[in-house]
């Protein structure tokens, strides 16, 4: 279970965009500040798991976690790259995904044997590398742990702005069909706000958890409906673009980033497994995740778009049937299950603003409580005014996919390897090392800079309209 605190909170350090990461991700801290004195140091031998998690339910975690909101916006995206280039981009950027992650585990033991520690969370991975590397990196290391909570807490804020667009347009879609009427979703985003206050109001994890658990259920039974929606037609290319614009991959790119990329859960899930060292390796626990996952997304992607063609909406839910009553139980069902996680998805930013930076400004006071109720209320507030301002569920994808992800997931993690063996490395296998990291690196940068730029660039435009 994780680690709290006296006033019932973690001490975590990540970011997830699906619920089932929250407690994951607190428990790769528990063990960050125990320090070994062992002279041949193996990491993995000291690592003191209540309950260690097995291959498969490491595996499981993954795929859970990976099959969110995002893989309803998979047709969309390939919308925007067309089938063929999304196909072969999705896999691709899965590759790369799955090559930054090995590099961040790789990094992480690496840095735990030099430090004799059990485990580290990201941002304490990125500050002992940067320590570790290059001089004029050095100074750097105290704040590129907050500068990678930044991002975490961006990405985390963007998730719930995401939450709450996905669960206005389906219960605006659904009260438009029974109703034979238009609402606005601003109104369904207002008569929700009340209760996603509350839900955020919860303090504790373990009250939180159960509804997680029931958001997996209703989540799964309205996958396998979906898809049958997608495979109750015959499929076909005609009237479809096999390769899209140009200057709409990045849009594509964020999306599938933001989809596919579950960097911030990875080291907890790697801390936590029974045999960590089968977590890497060509067959270990996370390339068959990966595999599985990337197959997963494009098919989604595929199918749905070849399924609906240039229509496809933002989430694949609202281009099924409107009058159809399997179809608005589908949306009501997985607007139910993002609604009621949506404190789950909360928590963590929550957390990182109030623990690691507002708490500790206040101090001692006796209204700390106060205050502290005033933060979680303040962050909902945000991420509904951001929904209510820009109410485009695609855009916002992808938007906080580039913006955050680009960094998180490859160029932070291409850095750390650099720092990490800058000066364990010579000749040919130092260039390779500068080489590879560093086209991920630009990869990653270019990422950032254009695929928020152009979600930045579509949003003032619908804003404008």
């Amino acid at each position: 279970m994780p680690v709290m605190t006296k006033n019932g909170h973690s001490n975590s350090a990540y970011v997830a965009d699906h619920p089932d990461k929250l407690e994951l991700a607190e428990k790769g801290q528990k063990n960050k500040a125990v320090v070994a004195k062992d002279p041949d140091y193996n990491p993995y031998h000291h690592r003191d798991v209540e309950h260690p998690t097995t291959n498969s339910e490491t595996l499981f975690h993954l795929l859970k976690g990976s099959l969110g909101t995002g893989i309803l916006a998979m047709p969309n995206a390939f919308r925007n790259s067309g089938y063929i280039t999304g196909s072969i981009g999705t896999i691709v950027i899965g590759f790369i995904c799955t090559f930054c992650i090995h590099q961040l585990v790789k990094a992480q033991y690496e840095l735990c044997r030099r430090k004799k520690m059990p485990s580290m969370n990201y941002p304490m991975v990125a500050e002992t590398a940067m320590g570790e590397g290059p001089k004029c990196f050095r100074v750097f290391a105290p704040y590129i742990g907050t500068v990678v909570n930044t991002f975490l807490l961006i990405y985390q804020l963007g998730t719930c702005c995401v939450y709450v667009v996905f669960v206005a347009s389906n219960i605006k879609a659904i009260v438009d069909a029974v109703a034979d009427t238009s609402i606005d979703v601003r109104l369904c985003m207002i008569i929700i706000l009340l209760p996603l206050i509350l839900i955020n109001w919860v303090r504790n994890l373990k009250y939180l958890a159960p509804f997680s658990t029931l958001a997996n259920a209703i989540t799964m039974v309205s996958f396998g409906i979906i898809c049958y929606y997608i495979f109750r037609e015959p499929v076909t290319t005609e009237g479809k673009d096999a390769f899209g614009k140009p200057s709409n991959f990045p849009l594509f790119f964020g999306t599938v980033l933001f989809a596919l990329e579950a960097i911030g859960v990875i080291l907890p899930l790697e801390n936590e497994m029974k045999t960590p060292q089968k977590f890497g390796g060509s067959c270990g626990v996370l390339n068959v995740s990966m595999v599985l996952i990337v197959f997963l997304y494009v098919g989604m992607g595929l199918f749905g778009y070849l399924n609906y063609g240039s229509a496809v909406l933002g989430s694949i839910t609202l281009n099924m049937p409107e009058h159809e009553v399997l179809s608005m139980c589908v949306k009501g069902m997985l607007a139910f299950a993002i609604y009621i996680t949506h404190g789950l998805a909360c928590y963590v930013a929550i957390d990182i603003t109030w623990n690691d930076y507002v708490a500790k400004r206040l101090g001692a006071q006796r209204n700390a409580l106060f205050w502290e109720y005033a933060v979680r209320t303040g962050l909902v507030l945000i991420t509904f005014l951001l929904a209510v301002a820009i109410p485009n569920l695609e855009l916002f994808i992808s938007l906080f996919g580039a913006l955050c992800l680009s960094a998180l997931g490859l160029a932070f993690p291409a850095l750390i390897q650099i720092c990490t063996h800058w000066y364990n490395t010579k000749g040919f296998a130092k260039v390779w090392l500068v080489l590879s990291n560093f086209v991920l690196i630009i990869v990653g940068i270019l990422g950032l800079v254009i695929g928020t730029y152009t979600s930045l660039k579509e949003i003032v435009l619908t804003f404008s309209e």
